[in-house]
Parts: structure tokens; sequence; C-alpha cells
């Protein structure tokens, strides 16, 4: 009898973790703009708090899905990092640049690295600006 009790519970436990799911590029389309995702460099993902997925063809159109998303709901926000394309990485520990030098799928020439020293790495031969994403967020309000 304990055994049968078991089965259900774990796969009920399981089903309640919070995690990324994979992104079908060229067949699922952003939730916020509904182009088609094929850019595996920009693409992002924003996870709620009971583990339902939402995918986007770039940062910037989960930046501007958020505006319209209560806080207390947010599970994982997730961006892809620049150097690992398909790499999903936690966007609030990211930093960000804006480069017109990196085009992203918006125009918003945003993309994602995992870390500071990466981000400066691909700055070394072109113009942009470094964000991390609070400060992004503060960017994306004032345009």
């Amino acid at each position: 009898m304990k055994k049968i009790l078991i089965i259900p519970l774990c796969a009920f436990l399981l089903s309640c973790t919070l995690g990324s799911s994979k992104i079908v590029y060229g067949e699922q389309s952003c939730h916020f703009c509904r182009m088609t995702i094929v850019d595996k460099q920009h693409a992002a993902q924003f996870v709620n708090d009971k583990g339902k997925t939402y995918n986007f063809d770039a940062a910037e159109c989960l930046v501007n899905y958020l505006n319209g998303v209560d806080e207390e709901s947010i599970g994982m926000l997730l961006v892809t990092d620049y150097n690992e394309p398909e790499s999903l990485i936690d966007a609030t520990s990211a930093t960000f640049i804006i480069s017109e030098d990196m085009p992203s799928p918006m125009g918003a020439n945003l993309s994602a690295t995992s870390n500071k020293e990466e981000a400066d790495g691909l700055l070394q031969n072109k113009t942009g600006e470094l964000y991390t994403w609070d400060e992004l967020l503060v960017y994306f309000k004032e345009m």
C-alpha cells in the first residue's frame, strides 16, 4: 500500500518544480510579438510560479511582456547566453549589452551574457553599453 502512495506523491512533487523547457526553434512563436523564434542567440523564457513556460524571440519581448505581469507570479526569467546559443541563463544575474554591432530580432540590439567579463570581451571590438537586469528594466521604462 505504501508503494502505491509513494508513486503519485513523487509525480506530484516533480511536477511542482520550476524549470525551463526546450525552445523549439523555427516552430514556436514568441508569446509577446507572435514572431517565429529562430534566433538561437537572443531567445528568452518566462516561467511562472506554477511552472508554465512562455517563450520569446528576444529578451526585449520578455521585458515588454513583464509590464503586465504580477511580480509574485514570476518563477524564473531566462535569457539566452549570446556566447552559447540555445543556453538559457538567469536573466536577473546576466549582463546585458545594447550594441548596434549585435542586432537582435526586434531591433533593440539587446544581447545577454552570463557575466560582465564575457560582455567586456564582446565589446572589445564593438561599441555598446552594459546593463544589469535592474538597469535594463529602468532603461526600457524610460524609452
